[in-house]
């Protein structure tokens, strides 16, 4: 009796365990059936608020939003402050920091004391083109205003528009979610480098993303004709590919076109600004010529049951070594991350090397001025600088260089600092015939003293910034959430620091 009890038991248990398994089986497939069902989020236009993506995308949403442990800023300007005078005259010598994760990008844009302390909608330093990669909402009022249109103006004009960070709408398309190039400059871009848009593959859509923003542009000067019949000029991002996508047919683009960022203050080169060619140099190293894609190395993809997804924790892949690098190369990962921190030490030797002759090159060319050198005799010299200056911010702007095309990288350097020290002979020359020998370029070790060289007045700038923190930017955040544009929930946590006020 007591067996036919155990057997009954038994068998009473192994239906129950059926049961369950059917359940969660039936119950993962509906899931996966659910998830490969192609959600539409917006019916018509772009929709840029990210949290309205988190019904239908859970997942990537909770990961996207773990961008926001992002919260240390590491000033650049106090760790290399050689920085202030390469960039003197430029926005970059008053503020600059490593870059967060994408949840601050659009408010370490505010932050920042580039983009000034606008009073009004026609004030301030910089064009709209300076939003062009903070956030879904550029998109979508390109699509409203037309593409010169959004390109028109001062920064501060769409203050109120532009309110979310970096997100779902900035890649992928509000009605069929599938990837898509939502900035029309990489378009253009690709047709000029030869490349035809309805080729590109799913994966190669992986890299072009996030190439999107991550590439050399420079604000092209666009006359154009509004709706109202008035004569306007659009500051349009565009990218310099129409000759190559390498440093020095870049040079040679922006060469014959005589273009120029701006003029430094010291040595009165024309200079020309690297922003953040990633893809560009990415495209010159060992996982390109692989197939490997972006996303597969700073999105790698996550299983959960019968769910596979893409980690939108868009970061360092040293940081997730195991799901990222070590999914291909077979080193153990305290070797892996050994043999990454010496090319890293490699670059960075070789870039201060770079950066110490630079700056002392734009000093001495500044005392050659003082002394009463001519424009012939300093052409050679600042065509010199401002070539080396390129490469050298050409190769290490995009920050992961070192990883991407560690070759490239190490070679750019070289070649900088080759160009920068021939300048300085060159200068040698110049100030010993006025007169001027055994010139020595006052002491730039430190921020505070980089920046006194370079004109900054520093605290006059954070003055004015936080007096606009107190005033147009709440104003601007009252409109958006006013007008809908922005969730203020999607804003809680987030912390409000920056170089000049920690």
């Amino acid at each position: 009796m007591n067996r036919y009890k155990i057997l009954l038991g038994g068998s009473l248990a192994a239906l129950l365990a059926m049961g369950f398994m059917a359940n969660s089986i039936s119950g993962k497939q509906a899931e996966k059936e659910a998830l490969n069902t192609t959600p539409v989020v917006k019916a018509d236009g772009i929709e840029s608020r990210n949290d309205r993506w988190a019904g239908h995308f859970p997942r990537q949403y909770d990961s996207w939003k773990k961008t926001k442990k992002s919260e240390t800023i590491v000033d650049m300007l106090e760790q290399k402050p050689q920085l202030a005078i390469l960039w003197a005259g430029y926005g970059f010598a008053k503020d600059y920091n490593a870059p967060r994760g994408h949840f601050y990008a659009l408010q370490d844009n505010i932050n920042t004391l580039r983009t000034g302390a606008p009073t009004g909608p026609d004030t301030g330093p910089m064009p709209t083109a300076c939003w062009t990669c903070k956030s879904p909402d550029v998109p979508r009022v390109m699509a409203e205003e037309g593409e010169n249109e959004f390109f028109t103006g001062k920064w501060a004009r769409l203050g109120d528009q532009i309110v979310n960070p970096i997100g779902c709408g900035d890649c992928h398309d509000s009605k069929t979610t599938e990837l898509t190039i939502t900035r029309p400059h990489l378009l253009r871009a690709l047709e000029a480098s030869g490349t035809n848009p309805d080729d590109i593959t799913y994966q190669e859509m992986r890299s072009l993303v996030c190439a999107q923003c991550h590439v050399e542009y420079y604000f092209k000067a666009t006359a154009y004709t509004d709706g109202a019949g008035k004569e306007q000029v659009a500051k349009v991002v565009t990218l310099p590919w129409a000759k190559g996508l390498s440093a020095e047919a870049m040079e040679e683009y922006y060469d014959s076109y005589d273009f120029k960022d701006w003029t430094h203050k010291i040595s009165k080169t024309p200079m020309l600004k690297a922003q953040h060619p990633g893809y560009e140099l990415f495209k010159t190293g060992i996982h390109a010529r692989r197939g490997v894609a972006c996303a597969d190395c700073h999105m790698p993809y996550r299983q959960e049951g019968a769910v596979k997804y893409s980690d939108h924790n868009v970061g360092n892949p040293l940081d997730n070594i195991s799901n990222t690098c070590l999914t291909c190369h077979r080193e153990s990962e305290e070797e892996f991350k050994s043999l990454v921190k010496g090319k890293l030490e490699r670059k960075e030797q070789l870039m201060e090397i770079a950066m110490d002759n630079l700056g002392r090159a734009h000093l001495e060319a500044g005392k050659a001025w003082e002394v009463g050198a001519n424009e012939a005799e300093m052409a050679p010299v600042l065509q010199l600088i401002r070539s080396a200056q390129w490469l050298w911010d050409y190769s290490i702007a995009s920050h992961g260089s070192f990883y991407h095309a560690p070759e490239e990288t190490l070679r750019l350097l070289s070649v900088a600092n080759d160009k920068a020290q021939q300048a300085r002979l060159k200068l040698v020359g110049v100030l010993a015939a006025h007169g001027t020998l055994n010139y020595q370029a006052p002491d730039f070790s430190t921020k505070q003293k980089a920046q006194q060289l370079a004109g900054v007045p520093l605290a006059k700038l954070v003055d004015a910034k936080m007096t606009f923190k107190d005033t147009l930017l709440k104003e601007w955040d009252q409109n958006a959430v006013q007008a809908g544009r922005l969730n203020p929930e999607t804003r809680k946590g987030m912390s409000d620091i920056s170089s000049y006020t920690r």
